[in-house]
């Protein structure tokens, strides 16, 4: 039987741990890596009497966000209880938001070359605690499941996207500009082993059949730990789906919808129960918290950090610094802070161009080897800034400024003082000058075998001069022979 074509819907729910220093709604820290249980209170904690207090660094995050994604902000928006039973739910509900979110709408335009671009739309994005976690121990003779309630109460802007995305490799770009953004905006760190970026994904397929597509039933994948489990989840539903269409017949509203889990070490999703709908839920308003009223003022004033997004600093970085698109991607993915050092090392040196290529090279291997961060980095931007413009006035070879900046990471001194403690002079533009015309007249034979088809004979020239000044950059040499020789042709 010949495998009919189908169509592959996607849809993406993005939970994205805001970056604020406290919980949603009470004043406790939300750090990673604390001892369990010792970042909690009476309010996240579910205890009688407790109130919650809004977060208002949270919604300003949530509204920067919703702006990018070119979303509108309601004037108005709700808080909702979201009613199930789990362990590390203390209070038996979450609080989230389900008529009136803080987000309608929007999309995110993907990078590349499609013409027009390509875009993804989104249906909301809402705010809402998190839950606490349960650790599992299942080593025979001790099984049990401890509960740590550290991460109860979390902010958490929930990111839903339309069943817009078409294949698997569609959603690793989407979650990558995605992730690009929110980082650029300062919105959340997104660092998926900590917990900061969830991502679950609604898949089912459009089957071409001889009556027309049919739409299998949809299955919500969770446990998706990395951008590719993500993309090998959705390849795995994909043929998982066709061959169950195939063997019954399902359509969509013909099964439940299920919620299955991906298991990162065989490979492939496992059922774990029927998908709940909202009314399963029970929500209602909630009674503790008052509506918040976003004014206009506030969101005009939010505007303002939208240079921010990954759209915009590409676009910068490729029509006014000359980027390519490749440089210009991969400062995007360093981070926000490498864009910023970047900016004041271009703003020094005045050469974008080479400020990107020493930010991709030097400066990311000494990153490397030294376990740091950017924004820990003991060279200055404008000390690296000032190397450069050195080196491309020609006072510097470039082996001489890779010197030069192996000290300048070592010790706390100016590009002059690293320089001086190396025994490295600048050099003089005429002295280059002066030296290749007293080679030229010292070794006539070359100049003559040159003159003769021998290029090989202006290598030779090029190691006297570099034997008789060690600070002699080799391409000046070069550059300056060649002209002097075409004076005298």
């Amino acid at each position: 039987m010949k495998t009919p074509e189908f169509e592959t819907i996607v849809g993406l729910e993005v939970h994205v741990q805001l970056s604020t220093r406290t919980k949603l709604f009470c004043g406790c820290a939300t750090s990673f890596g604390a001892e369990p249980n010792t970042q909690v209170c009476p309010v996240c904690l579910g205890l009688p009497g407790a109130l919650p207090v809004v977060n208002r660094e949270a919604i300003r995050l949530a509204i920067v966000t919703g702006l990018a994604l070119d979303g509108s902000i309601p004037e108005v928006t709700r808080w909702d209880r979201k009613n199930y039973f789990y362990p590390d739910l203390p209070k038996g509900y979450q609080i989230s938001q389900l008529d009136h979110p803080i987000v309608d709408g929007g999309s995110l335009e993907l990078p590349g070359d499609e013409s027009p671009p390509r875009r993804i739309g989104f249906i909301r994005a809402h705010l809402e605690e998190d839950a606490g976690k349960s650790l599992h121990d299942e080593r025979e003779g001790k099984a049990d499941t401890r509960i740590d309630l550290n991460r109860a109460g979390t902010p958490l802007l929930e990111i839903v996207s339309r069943p817009e995305i078409r294949s698997a490799q569609e959603a690793k770009r989407f979650l990558t500009e995605l992730k690009l953004l929110l980082e650029h905006l300062g919105v959340s760190d997104c660092n998926m082993e900590e917990g900061s970026l969830r991502v679950d994904a609604n898949v089912n397929l459009r089957v071409s059949t001889p009556e027309g597509p049919v739409p299998t039933p949809i299955v919500e994948v969770k446990n998706l730990n990395s951008f590719r489990a993500v993309e090998r989840a959705i390849e795995f539903e994909q043929q998982r789906q066709l061959g169950e269409f195939l063997a019954t017949g399902r359509r969509q509203g013909e099964a439940p919808k299920q919620t299955r889990g991906w298991d990162d070490a065989s490979q492939t999703t496992r059922l774990q129960r029927e998908k709940e709908e909202s009314a399963d839920y029970r929500y209602f308003p909630d009674p503790d918290l008052v509506p918040i009223v976003v004014s206009r003022d506030l969101i005009e004033s939010l505007r303002g950090e939208l240079n921010r997004r990954p759209s915009a600093i590409r676009h910068r970085l490729i029509a006014t610094c000359g980027l390519s698109d490749y440089d210009a991607e991969v400062l995007l993915q360093m981070g926000p802070a490498a864009i910023a050092y970047f900016d004041q090392v271009a703003e020094t040196s005045s050469d974008p161009k080479r400020a990107a290529n020493w930010l991709q090279q030097d400066v990311a291997r000494a990153l490397k080897e030294r376990g740091e961060s950017i924004d820990r980095f003991p060279l200055k931007p404008e000390r690296l800034g000032e190397l450069l413009r050195r080196v491309a006035a020609g006072e510097l070879t470039t082996a001489q400024a890779k010197d030069v900046f192996r000290r300048l990471t070592e010790a706390d001194v100016e590009v002059e003082g690293a320089m001086r403690d190396l025994g490295i002079a600048s050099v003089d533009p005429s002295a280059i000058d002066r030296l290749c015309r007293e080679l030229l007249a010292e070794h006539p034979q070359s100049v003559a075998d040159y003159r003769s088809g021998k290029l090989q004979a202006l290598g030779a020239l090029i190691g006297a001069a570099r034997k008789r000044d060690r600070n002699a950059d080799p391409n000046r040499v070069r550059e300056r022979l060649l002209e002097l020789l075409a004076e005298t042709a």
